[in-house]
């Protein structure tokens, strides 16, 4: 009886943790489709042909340490940053900057999480209002010509939990891109 148990309990583990898994997978797969985008357009007027084309594609950048997700992150537009670090016994350390308002303030990600690709906590402010906090890490690659093979960044898209508005424009989702 006991090891009917036991057996149980060991398949049990195995089939939660392996439903953990595909879930992070396609919450990541979810959060890189939002930064997908694709766009061709083509306007002719008075005999001249005006051409406009992009095309962006981000798929989860899965890595086998999450040590090697350890880096600084930017938002070059917004001057946002995001530093993490992993320790060697797997802890994740993350803080960060951002301008809101025209008013910087820094936070911290508690309870910081990495599985898979998904990174998820709770952003926390220095005046102790708390946010969730959750992004994939990307490759994102960039083409502005159907011919050309395009630029390739790695970064972390982070979903806001409500948007901002900086400089006229309102985000609602951040690509923070690797130093």
């Amino acid at each position: 009886m006991r090891v009917f148990f036991l057996i149980t309990l060991i398949v049990l583990t195995a089939v939660t943790a392996v439903a953990q898994q595909v879930s992070s997978q396609s919450r990541a797969q979810e959060i890189a489709a939002a930064f997908t985008k694709y766009k061709s357009l083509t306007k002719e007027k008075y005999g001249f042909t005006k051409t406009k084309y992009k095309d962006v594609r981000s798929e989860p950048m899965l890595k086998q340490n999450a040590g090697d997700y350890a880096g600084v992150y930017e938002v070059s537009d917004l001057g946002d940053t995001l530093a993490i670090q992993v320790d060697n016994d797997g802890r994740i350390q993350a803080n960060g900057s951002e301008t809101v308002g025209g008013q910087s303030r820094t936070f911290r990600i508690a309870d910081a999480k990495i599985a898979g690709a998904l990174i998820t906590g709770n952003k926390v402010y220095d005046n102790g209002t708390t946010e969730k906090f959750e992004g994939a890490f990307l490759k994102k690659t960039e083409r502005n010509s159907p011919t050309e093979s395009g630029t390739t960044t790695f970064g972390l898209g982070v979903l806001l939990g409500s948007p901002r508005e900086y400089g006229g424009n309102t985000y609602d989702k951040l690509f923070y891109q690797r130093k």
